[in-house]
């Protein structure tokens, strides 16, 4: 029997998302400078991303997870932190936190796993290779494990990205090592990334220019215009 896709209740992936909101809460406000310490590094790098946009509250994204890095996950005080530097409310930094998945609101391991679960690599395999990756890391606290949606990496599934490096695709066979490499501090599965894979470029190089010679023509003499 196919493994199944973990689910919260009323069948939802994402934890929290049916509950109610506290209509007997003051209005959140903007919090004070004066009363909200903000760590220099933290605060320089949320101005940094500030300073790129037009519109300031563009860097909210980038900001959170600025905090996020920081702290290992979004704390109320994290989500705090952000919105005085922003200028903005904590329930708008939390409206756009619980929005994504890649966003932590409690407590999670350091090292993140995300294994591609849709159509490709589910067809794949996906759902059994996190399954396994699961298995091996129940007493990694340091480590989350997460099915993801998608990850754009279709030509490598089975896929997963650990700590934002992809690697795939990614035997069962192979999964003993992944962890291992994830537990050790080491690079996961280098043979696997694809940042080092070849490029796929099959046209032989001009010497005079270095770079790929055009095709000496476009289709068969019966073919062509």
């Amino acid at each position: 029997m196919a493994y199944q896709v973990r689910r919260y209740d009323h069948g939802s992936r994402v934890p929290g998302w049916d509950r109610a909101v506290d209509l007997a809460k003051d209005p959140a406000e903007v919090p004070d400078p004066a009363t909200t310490p903000v760590p220099a590094e933290l605060r320089a790098e949320i101005e940094a991303a500030m300073a790129k946009y037009p519109d300031f509250r563009s860097a909210t994204l980038p900001a959170l997870a600025a905090a996020q890095r920081y702290h290992g996950w979004l704390s109320p005080e994290a989500l705090r932190q952000v919105a005085c530097v922003m200028r903005l409310t904590p329930a708008n930094m939390a409206g756009v936190a619980s929005f994504y998945d890649m966003f932590d609101l409690e407590p999670a391991g350091r090292h993140r796993v995300y294994v591609c679960t849709n159509i490709s690599c589910s067809l794949r395999g996906a759902d059994e290779l996190c399954h396994a990756i699961e298995q091996a890391t129940a007493d990694e606290p340091d480590i989350q494990v997460r099915h993801f949606e998608c990850l754009g990496a279709c030509d490598i599934a089975p896929m997963a990205s650990v700590d934002g490096v992809y690697v795939g695709p990614i035997e069962l066979s192979e999964v003993d090592e992944l962890v291992d490499d994830i537990r050790n501090e080491r690079p996961p599965l280098p043979r696997k990334q694809l940042k080092t894979r070849p490029s796929a470029d099959t046209l032989p190089l001009d010497p005079e220019r270095a770079t790929p010679a055009p095709p000496t023509s476009y289709g068969d003499a019966e073919g062509s215009a």
